[in-house]
């Protein structure tokens, strides 16, 4: 078989794969080195020399192949950025026992652990549909176009589905939907959730407790992705993850050979599943959390999972507010990081802005130097709007899209918190339910199709038995070893 660098391949190639080419890599790898504080300036100029190019904004693939002679230039840089000096390491580690270390406020188990509730695990799996489905239309855009698209429509303060009623052609063609996302998410086409890798990564982390039991290894995690996760759904650090398996990585390798995506958003959007399964037990959620994520993500990569899982374990109770929620989800983040601070930048920019559209300015202007993947922009973003909306289900989930950065993934959050805040899937607004018509699309095995009714009672079957604190942790309760029924 001839590669697209192979001399028999012809001078263009029709398949160029994103995330994943090494030319494509490097640029990604020097925007995280600076973020770092790692020295790459040597590197940087040996590569731009060479022909390389810088990490694009919005696309995960340069419009043309390398030359054979510059990709392996690509492999041999990737490597020594990885081998460069890290000065934030030692206050960002990604090992749990260095992680809780760092958290001198980690959460104690409760006395008794409890199931969750089945009506508030239906408000939550519908609150995460309805946030990502609102988020689809405007994911990639930047924020003057979201405001744009929402103002000429007349729903800004966005309150309602994106619609492209009304709406200028002119204006439209200026700022195009998200192509792939449109057809099945704009208020005039909503039939049902559409298949997203926001909700596919829900599904298997539940397909991952019925398997496992909460004694999964990282291993398993990695075993049931090339079992049910079609490589084409996968993203970022996800595909290289992904990659790196194919080629023989074990983890945590997975994670850090040529993964310049490693600190991005990826893990945060896959961690919901541990804190409704742990309702009163932010830490053990955010363990299990940890224990998926290093499959793909180091450090603030990581923390972003941790972070949110801890945060909905505490909403599953129904006795704190959202703000207790964010602060328990610090409590499990090193308070030294960068994704920490992001956080409370993000709680303290809501509280000082009565004007929503101003804490977002604000936010935008402080992380404009990251990708608008990166973990540590949308965690602002997400806790701003968090704390900005006070637990309101509409304004929690139309504050994170409209804050802009990765609207499908940070509204798909913040309304996993707010559905289970709410308690109850009749407490949430029907213009958000009622077009999600009890039906999830999904890419991972026999789950598409599947009612969000149907995925609270295989969530709460998936749950760990009750047990006290003194007990050792036991796995979920039937696991299946195959099917989802």
């Amino acid at each position: 078989m001839t590669g697209p660098n192979s001399p028999t391949a012809p001078a263009r190639s029709a398949l160029r794969l994103t995330w994943v080419q090494p030319e494509d890599l490097v640029g990604h790898e020097l925007a995280q080195a600076a973020l770092d504080g790692r020295d790459a300036a040597a590197v940087e100029r040996r590569w731009l020399a060479a022909g390389g190019h810088r990490a694009p904004e919005r696309a995960g693939a340069s419009p043309e192949p390398a030359t054979p002679a510059l990709r392996r230039l690509a492999e041999e840089l990737l490597d020594e950025l990885a081998a460069l000096p890290a000065p934030l390491a030692e206050r960002e580690p990604t090992s749990l026992a260095a992680i809780r270390a760092a958290c001198p406020d980690w959460p104690a188990p409760p006395a008794r652990s409890e199931p969750p509730d089945v009506r508030r695990l239906e408000a939550a799996w519908l609150g995460r549909a309805a946030g990502c489905v609102l988020g689809k239309p405007v994911e990639k855009l930047p924020l003057a176009a979201i405001r744009a698209l929402a103002r000429a429509a007349g729903n800004w303060p966005l309150n309602d589905w994106f619609t492209a009623r009304g709406v200028p052609a002119e204006l439209l063609a200026a700022h195009p939907w998200n192509r792939r996302s449109a057809p099945a998410s704009l208020a005039e086409n909503i039939a049902g959730a559409p298949e997203d890798d926001d909700l596919n990564y829900p599904l298997l982390n539940l397909l991952l407790l019925r398997r496992h039991g909460t004694d999964f290894t990282t291993a398993d995690v990695a075993a049931l992705w090339l079992d049910e996760l079609p490589a084409g759904r996968t993203f970022t650090a996800e595909r290289v993850a992904y990659r790196n398996l194919l080629a023989g990585f074990e983890p945590p390798a997975t994670a850090t050979h040529r993964n310049p995506f490693r600190e991005w958003i990826g893990a945060q959007i896959r961690a919901d599943v541990f804190g409704w399964t742990h309702p009163g037990d932010p830490g053990r959620a955010a363990e299990l959390a940890h224990r998926e994520a290093v499959l793909t993500h180091t450090g603030n990569g990581v923390y972003g999972a941790m972070f949110v899982a801890a945060a909905v374990a505490t909403a599953m109770t129904g006795r704190q507010d959202v703000h207790g929620c964010l602060a328990a989800g610090l409590t499990v983040v090193p308070a030294r990081s960068r994704y920490a601070a992001a956080v409370r930048l993000g709680v303290e920019t809501a509280r000082a802005h009565r004007d929503f559209d101003a804490a977002v300015d604000a936010l935008h202007a402080r992380f404009a130097d990251h990708h608008w993947v990166h973990a540590l922009p949308n965690a602002a973003l997400l806790a701003a709007a968090l704390t900005h909306a006070d637990g309101d289900f509409t304004g929690s989930i139309c504050r994170a899209v409209a804050a802009g950065l990765d609207t499908d993934s940070n509204g798909a959050t913040a309304g996993s918190v707010a559905g289970a805040l709410a308690g109850d899937p009749d407490a949430l607004p029907r213009r958000w339910t009622a077009p999600l018509r009890n039906q999830l699309a999904s890419s991972v095995g026999d789950f598409d199709g599947v009612g969000f009714d149907e995925l609270a009672d295989l969530t709460r079957r998936a749950a760990p038995p009750p047990r006290d604190a003194t007990a050792p942790a036991s796995g979920a309760t039937a696991p299946t070893p195959e099917a989802r029924r």
